[in-house]
């Protein structure tokens, strides 16, 4: 997932003068140096005139590109900065081409590492803009392997990816960290996951008369939401929101392990070959939707037909315009109703000898008496079950990763084909109206709020202000899965400094992400709860790989490349933050490691001032 961090620090001199260090130079230094404009050894000689290179990022980036600013700077380079305000004109200006470094960050919220290099460098990636067929290669070589074999070749896609054409420079992994206050908050109904987004059907007032009445007041910096529609968009407006407000066939354990609990199956099974995906449903979660901006149950369960209909979409580059995310599930070949029991009695497990019919009863009050095709049918107290089977287009068992992401959410099929009449191919975006357009739940004269949610939560409203959420009334009624508090809020709030303040004041009750440098602050605060986790968050540089000069020198790419330290960034951050090598980094242990160096730095730089 697209993310960009929340720091903002205005003062930026302190950090320039601390990372320059002391530069006066003694006698016998001046002459055991080279002239000015004498060749390194093994170079032509070139003219010290700096390089210009320009800087992309937002102002919540600031400390972070200033930093970066200063190495290249020490290291030949005339830094000219690009800081936009937000994520929404940041996006525009790498569309554009504006750059040749952008400052960009990447969260894996599945756990899984094809997730961490699929969107972002495979060729027609939802988010890359590369086009290298060895990467491509190496991507689709480790996506069908497993992990005692993929170690390696991760290990040479990080070597190409960075070190042999310098796509990217890393600058760090980061902790995950949230805060809330203990004084509110029942402190065991707060989670923090590895990867997946916080669950708020689990939170709760350590006042348990207050679930009804009082709203829990969470916080954002983007106000701006891409789409409701959960396969439409894939960044920190909305992944958080979209996994709260659809279900999905699996999710994940807060340290990234797989599972059932809290989704729509009872449980799931990989049949032998690992190429076909078992699921058995459950029926008691229905649709919500919002009348007179509140939420009523739709009295349409959420069945078979739906997930079928959803995945079928999600895996479909064209069922919607601007899809982004349709290579998450590229791997779908195909899904189907299974409506015999003997088909499940015919396969055995992966591994096993077990049936698939044995392995999804596990648990179960009743077993499979009957399969249904029609989802209103479906009882799973008489024994009458839903069951999907899901074939993949190769043996790829991390298809279950993506399954438990934010776009594998169910959608209602009725309502979604209700709203979608326009042609895909000739959408006209002043004109149609999709669903999940954020401008049908912002108060005004649009509003038209159209949203059948499957999850715990049903957005109601939102303004410049904040965003109402109410929770789904037919969802897992009586279970321990049902959400414990009528209404969420979240509150935007851009600035982090902003952020901490109004969750130190009561104004808001969880900051979800806070800087490592503010954590002394909130341990100072008798009433804050600090929670912090290694994360699958990845900092680094994308180079332009289109219209500037680093998208034509590998050798301009590399004296980038080669001037990051990443132990400034360290020092900076307390230690909070970890060395990285590329986005897999906190996955996949390659050995490989990014060690600065001014002198191989400065050799590229010369090396591309002589090709000109």
């Amino acid at each position: 997932m697209k993310t960009k961090s929340k720091i903002v620090i205005p003062a930026v001199l302190g950090i320039s003068l601390m990372l320059s260090g002391c530069n006066f130079t003694t006698k016998d230094q001046a002459a055991a140096s080279p002239t000015p404009g004498a060749a390194t050894p093994g170079t032509a000689a070139v003219n010290n005139t700096p390089v210009d290179i320009e800087l992309l990022g937002t102002s919540a980036n600031e400390t972070d590109l200033n930093i970066v600013r200063d190495q290249l700077t020490k290291n030949g380079f005339n830094v000219k900065l690009n800081i936009q305000p937000d994520y929404g004109t940041f996006k525009a200006q790498q569309d554009a081409g504006n750059f040749d470094v952008a400052l960009s960050s990447w969260t894996t919220v599945t756990g899984n590492p094809d997730y961490a290099v699929r969107s972002l460098f495979k060729s027609g990636g939802d988010y890359s803009i590369m086009k290298d067929p060895d990467i491509d290669n190496l991507i689709e070589q480790a996506s069908a392997q497993t992990p005692e074999q993929y170690t390696e070749t991760y290990k040479k896609f990080e070597q190409q990816l960075v070190f042999d054409k310098a796509y990217i420079a890393p600058l760090y992994n980061s902790l995950k960290a949230q805060a809330f206050n203990q004084d509110i908050l029942k402190k065991e109904s707060v989670r923090l996951s590895k990867s997946r987004s916080l669950p708020w059907e689990e939170l709760d007032f350590k006042d348990a008369s207050k679930r009804a009445k009082d709203p829990i007041i969470l916080q954002s910096s983007l106000p701006s939401l891409t789409s409701l529609d959960p396969i439409k968009g894939n960044d920190g407006s909305i992944n958080i929101i979209n996994t709260n407000m659809y279900v999905r066939l699996l999710n994940l354990t807060d340290d990234d392990k797989l599972t059932p609990e809290g989704s729509l199956s009872y449980n799931f099974a990989i049949a032998e070959g690992n190429s076909d995906y078992y699921f058995i449903l459950r029926d008691d979660i229905r649709f919500a939707q919002i009348k007179d901006k509140l939420a009523v149950d739709s009295g349409e369960r959420v069945g078979a037909e739906d997930v079928i209909f959803s995945l079928n979409r999600a895996k479909d580059k064209n069922s919607v315009p601007n899809h982004r995310t349709f290579t998450l599930h590229e791997h779908i070949q195909k899904l189907e109703l299974v409506t015999d029991p003997a088909a499940l009695e015919s396969v055995k497990l992966s591994g096993g000898s077990e049936t698939i019919k044995a392995a999804l009863e596990k648990g179960l009050d009743s077993k499979i008496t009957s399969l249904v095709s029609d989802k209103t049918k479906a009882s799973n107290k008489e024994g009458k079950y839903q069951v999907v089977k899901l074939t993949t287009t190769q043996p790829f068992p991390q298809v279950l990763n993506y399954l438990a992401h934010q776009s594998a959410g169910i959608v209602s099929k009725k309502q979604v084909d209700s709203i979608n009449t326009y042609d895909v191919a000739k959408y006209d975006v002043n004109k149609d109206i999709a669903y999940g357009d954020q401008s049908t739940v912002t108060e005004g004269a649009k509003y038209n709020n159209s949203l059948y949610t499957s999850g715990p939560y049903i957005l109601s409203y939102k303004n410049d202000y904040e965003a109402v959420f109410n929770k789904n009334p037919g969802y897992m009624k009586g279970t321990k899965y049902e959400p414990r508090v009528d209404t969420i809020k979240v509150r935007f709030i851009k600035d982090a400094e902003s952020s901490l303040s109004a969750l130190r004041s009561g104004e808001i009750h969880l900051l979800y992400g806070v800087s490592e440098i503010k954590f002394d602050v909130v341990k100072a605060d008798s009433k804050l709860s600090l929670q912090t986790v290694p994360s699958n968050a990845v900092s680094y540089l994308l180079f332009n790989t289109k219209n500037r000069e680093v998208a034509k020198s590998a050798d301009l790419r590399k004296a980038v490349l080669y001037s990051i330290n990443q132990d400034e960034f360290l020092a900076y951050y307390k230690n909070n933050k970890f060395k990285a090598v590329s986005t897999l980094s906190p996955l996949v242990k390659t050995g490989l490691e990014l060690k600065a160096d001014p002198a191989k730095a400065k050799d590229f730089l010369n090396k591309y001032k002589a090709s000109k």
